[in-house]
Parts: structure tokens; sequence; C-alpha cells
């Protein structure tokens, strides 16, 4: 009855809504940050031809193009279609109440607050404001255990540059790399986060934010999450500029305030599961769906 696309600038993509339109089959794009300024400079010249003889006709067509925040939608690129937006989250599933202590596993100390980093080890993560804030950080006494969680099986030379950068600094006694998590181990680290950090330089969404959100988590995040409002607005979190001293000064603020890290914690908490929920968004798409086969604009 109608098509949900997943990305753009992929021959097999393309053809997909071509032949939605050829069998006058609805069709919503959604283009995973394809549209983002940021992501079109990449063989920008190449890109500019697709949309030139295919892509533009495919957005055009489209009954709906489905963005996961407000402020994705906002920078995006439209190439001059007026297609309707559709913003409606994703989702992440509450973590299992069962906790193993995966601290004395890890040999992470239990008197300091653990910050957590989790998520692909990536120019675009914002580890090089990350360890030079921690590492001032420590250098002006404050106290805190750092948790580098993630890899890179697409550039392993990054990885590996991130990896020698704090075993060559004084953050090698505070920090624990684990690589890779999924599962159990994935949802004890977040459980027994006191903070969790993502300076990203872009991020259409940041679905690993939301992750610690709904495990009740407060979190630090660069204004290039987008959605960063949500978290000001919810006072989840805390949000500044992707610069080093601006994210000493939150980290700052957020170490020293062992009670307003739990109070924002909480808030963090309400508003995933108040939002986040894969309930509400199976409702929201649906909802959707119905609109569009009805003929009813978005």
């Amino acid at each position: 009855d109608i098509a949900h696309i997943h990305a753009l600038f992929s021959p097999i993509i393309s053809a997909a809504a071509i032949v939605c339109r050829q069998q006058k089959l609805p069709y919503i794009f959604r283009p995973l940050g394809t549209l983002d300024p940021a992501d079109l400079k990449k063989k920008k010249r190449l890109k500019q031809l697709y949309v030139a003889i295919i892509e533009r006709q495919n957005l055009a067509g489209a009954a709906a193009i489905h963005f996961t925040s407000d402020q994705e939608a906002k920078i995006s690129e439209r190439f001059g279609v007026s297609t309707p937006d559709l913003v409606i989250p994703l989702g992440v599933i509450p973590p299992q109440s069962s906790f193993k202590n995966i601290c004395s596993q890890l040999e992470i100390p239990k008197d300091v607050p653990l910050v957590l980093f989790m998520s692909r080890i990536d120019p675009k993560k914002g580890l090089n404001l990350l360890i030079p804030a921690l590492e001032k950080l420590l250098g002006i006494g404050y106290k805190f255990h750092f948790v580098l969680a993630g890899t890179n099986p697409q550039d392993p030379d990054y990885e590996q540059k991130i990896i020698s950068q704090i075993q060559n600094s004084p953050l090698r006694s505070h920090t624990t790399i684990t690589g890779f998590v999924t599962g159990e181990l994935k949802v004890s680290l977040l459980q027994a986060a006191d903070l969790f950090v993502l300076p990203s330089y872009y991020e259409n969404f940041g679905i690993a934010v939301a992750e610690a959100m709904v495990a009740g988590v407060p979190v630090v995040i660069s204004d290039q999450v987008h959605i960063c409002q949500q978290i000001r607005d919810s006072e989840s979190g805390w949000v500044g500029a992707t610069d080093v001293q601006a994210l000493i000064e939150l980290l700052q603020e957020a170490l020293q305030n062992p009670a307003e890290r739990q109070r924002r914690g909480l808030n963090a908490q309400k508003y995933a599961l108040e939002n986040f929920s894969w309930d509400a968004i199976a409702r929201q798409t649906i909802q959707t769906y119905q609109k569009i086969l009805a003929n009813k604009l978005i």
C-alpha cells in the first residue's frame, strides 16, 4: 500500500522510488542524513549530477520526507522541491533492570564518576574535543573514569590513532577501552555510567544519546547533535558548542554537581520513555501512513 524508502544516492534506492512512481504507489523518503549540507560535500560533483538526473524527481514525487528531528529537517537540502516534511524520531528499548557489576569486571573504580563515550570511533564524533577536554580536567584536579566503548572497522587507522593518543596521555590510567559493546555489556555500561558524552560535529538524530537517556543517564552533547533542543527543553543534560573550552565548562558543571546529574538523568529517562518508545513511534507512523493513503496533507 505504501513504501518507506531509507537513504538516497543509491542506485537500488533510486530504482525503488522510480518503480513506486510508475506503479502510482505512494512512498516516503527517509534521507538518513544524506541531505545534510555537510554530507553533501562528500563527492559533491557526483551528487550534484545524480540529483539533476535522478534524485530531484524522486524527492519531488515522494508523499513526504521523513526526518528524525526538527533540526535535521531545518538544515537539510531540498533541491528546490516542496515535498512535505515528516518528523518522527527513532526509537529505543528500555534496558533490562538486571544489573551485573560491570565496574568490578572491567576494574573501573566505583568512587569516581564514570564518563561514558559509546559510539563509533569516527572523526565526526568529536573525540578530538573530548580527549583534550578530559586531559585538562584531570590536570586541574577533577576525578573521573573515562570509558571509551566503540570501534570503526571502516577506518581502523583512525581508531588506532585515538587509542594511541589515550595510551600516551595522562588519561591512560583513568581510561578503560572496551572496543565494540553489545547486549548485556552495553546495558551494564549504560546503567553504570554517571555521564554520557557525545560532542559530535554532526548527528541527524543521535540514537546513542537516546539509549543513554532511556537508561537514566544525563548527557553532555554538542549543539550539532540534532536532538539537542529536546535535551535543553527537558533539562536532560548539557548542550554546548563544538569547542574544547565549551566542553570543559559543561563537564565541569556536570562533574561537580552529583545531585544535578541525578535530576537531569531522571528527566532524561522520563523524556525518552514518553517520546522515544517504539510503541509511540509506531502509532505515529501508522497514523501518517493512513493520512497519506487517504490523500490528506500531513
